[in-house]
């Protein structure tokens, strides 16, 4: 009945967690939403940038890689923006998949607990006999609750599960709608070669190029 109890315990509050993080004011808080929507109808996308880094949300960091990627054109920074999405996704899913962990796993173990009762409840019988019923249905009864509690749980679990599965992808959903009227119309033409944030630039030109195109010292 332990770990029944901690998984008891697990399931509150990853429904309490996922909830939280599932819902569309914490995924695309309205505020940003607004703020970002004043950067671009300005074109102040540096602007942009900072907000997004100094206020990380799902919704500012999937832009914020979409900003950074506009000097490489429409395709890099839809790409990464994609990219990004798919991370945040993700790393809302994996709190929720534990819901699911929780509702195959809980009647496992109070299915275990009930057979290795009832072995101890047998083994018990056969060696004392049947003296009496009433305390061999007892401890029957006591070995069949670990079941009925794993059921318990499992199913609240799942239902949960599914419900913030749901209430995730509809969340996501909405910000992509929010990317898709931002990046709208982008003049992408106008900003090739723009390098946009503090991210540090590592690819440079091959070195037996710049070799090559080393001026030669003078003699």
């Amino acid at each position: 009945m332990v770990p029944i109890a901690l998984f008891s315990i697990g399931t509150i509050y990853l429904i309490i967690d996922g909830t939280i993080r599932t819902g569309q004011k914490k995924i695309a808080p309205e505020e940003h939403e607004r703020r970002l929507k004043g950067f671009f109808q300005s074109g102040d996308y540096v602007g942009a940038y900072q907000f997004c880094k100094a206020n990380p949300s799902p919704l500012n960091n999937v832009v914020r890689i979409g900003v950074s990627l506009l000097g490489e054109g429409k395709q890099a920074a839809e790409e990464g923006m994609l990219g990004e999405l798919s991370k945040e996704n993700s790393r809302i899913q994996t709190w929720i998949s534990y819901l699911s962990v929780i509702g195959v796993c809980s009647p496992m173990i109070g299915l275990l607990g009930t057979v290795t009762g009832m072995i101890k409840a047998f083994s018990t019988l056969a060696s004392s006999g049947i003296g009496d019923p009433s305390s061999l249905s007892a401890s029957i009864g006591e070995v069949l609750t670990a079941t009925a509690s794993g059921l318990f749980i499992a199913i609240p679990a799942f239902m949960a599960f599914y419900f913030l599965r749901n209430r995730a992808t509809t969340a996501i959903h909405h910000v992509q709608d929010i990317i898709s009227t931002l990046f709208r119309k982008m003049p992408y033409e106008t900003m090739v070669g723009v390098h946009i944030g503090d991210d540090v630039i590592f690819a440079a030109m091959p070195n037996w190029l710049q070799t090559a195109n080393a001026t030669p010292a003078s003699e």
